[in-house]
């Protein structure tokens, strides 16, 4: 999903797939992945301070919010730090700024999409499936 933000922005800026808009999706699938993989052992972690005897729907579905919140604010603040810190870049116009330009802007669109998927399509993935483990 992050992917797909870094997409849009970059035809919207009209750039051509280049080694350079290549080097920014490989950034962008890293900070990606890390929101992914902290977001679920925040919410691993929410699950774990429950005693697994009492891992009812309901108790899943708080210790699944109660992960993701603890998360809403760090994650918020690194795509901030990003977008802002990227922004300076995709208005500068020194020598070597058309090749910065189209590193950050894959950056600067899946920052704006990364953090839906892992605020809200992540927890219900987790949800739907540690649930379908629990009816086996």
């Amino acid at each position: 999903f992050a992917l797909i933000g870094g997409l849009w922005l970059t035809y919207l800026l009209g750039y051509q797939l280049s080694v350079a808009v290549a080097v920014g999706f490989i950034a962008l699938a890293g900070v990606a992945a890390e929101f992914g993989v902290v977001m679920l052992l925040y919410i691993d972690q929410a699950l774990a301070t429950r005693p697994q005897s009492a891992h009812t729907p309901a108790t899943i579905r708080d210790a699944i919010i109660e992960g993701a919140l603890t998360r809403i604010r760090p994650k918020m603040m690194t795509v901030a730090v990003i977008v802002v810190g990227l922004l300076p870049i995709m208005w500068s116009q020194g020598d070597g700024a058309d090749i910065m330009k189209r590193i950050a802007a894959p950056l600067v669109g899946g920052m704006l999409s990364a953090p839906l998927i892992s605020l809200f399509l992540i927890p219900a993935l987790y949800r739907s499936w540690f649930n379908r483990g629990m009816q086996t």
